[in-house]
């Protein structure tokens, strides 16, 4: 499959005359910011939206020069602006549900937004969830069938090396041996993804 890095995505993106940098940019950011707001309480109704009206402000600000790489990381840069638009659909459901609980008497009002710092730790999980699912899809296509298995049973499935390896009839060392190598090549891939834009946390495990 094709392999774009973040940079050359965000760099395609100025050029307003490039008519599918927006769909490869929201192609690569879509997905954490649906997530995210999904995470923080905002209905399944609302989390395209919330989405579109994130990546429509980022991509406004960054072709107007104002993403400072030296003030963060795009993760955090972007984390400020999907927290933004969540806030205001999830005030938006709020102002609605006195109203609806009224009308139906199995919904109860909503519990207060989470602030900012509760938030930040939804975002964290999601954006590494993110970013590794990401790098592991391009990996996984290198993979011998008994490398991929033995990392996904350990790593995805959370399996002991003893377990993976009893059940797929490996030694324990084989197991450990992929683990690693998986690992390691992730986090090659995941230099190139991210390029100089500093993304964010590496991925945990990577």
């Amino acid at each position: 499959m094709d392999w774009l890095t973040t940079s050359t995505i965000l760099h395609d993106l100025r050029d307003l005359g490039n008519e599918s940098a927006w769909d490869r940019f929201v192609g690569r950011f879509r997905t954490p910011v649906v997530t995210f707001a999904g995470r923080i309480g905002v209905p399944p109704s609302d989390r395209e939206d919330v989405a579109q009206e994130t990546l429509v402000a980022f991509s406004k600000a960054y072709r107007e020069g104002k993403y400072d790489r030296s003030k963060g990381s795009l993760s955090s840069w972007l984390f400020g602006i999907a927290y933004k638009q969540a806030l205001m659909h999830l005030r938006r459901e709020r102002r609605r549900e006195p109203l609806l609980s009224a009308l139906d008497d199995s919904r109860l009002p909503g519990d207060d937004v989470p602030d900012q710092r509760f938030a930040t730790t939804y975002w964290d999980v999601t954006w590494e969830e993110f970013v590794f699912q990401e790098c592991y899809s391009r990996v996984r296509d290198e993979l011998s069938e008994e490398t991929r298995r033995a990392f996904e049973r350990v790593v995805l499935d959370d399996a002991s090396p003893e377990q993976a390896a009893a059940d797929l009839g490996v030694s324990v060392k084989a197991v450990y041996n992929a683990k690693h190598r998986v690992l390691k090549r992730i986090r090659e891939v995941r230099a190139e993804l991210e390029g100089n834009e500093g993304l964010g946390r590496s991925a945990p495990g990577v």
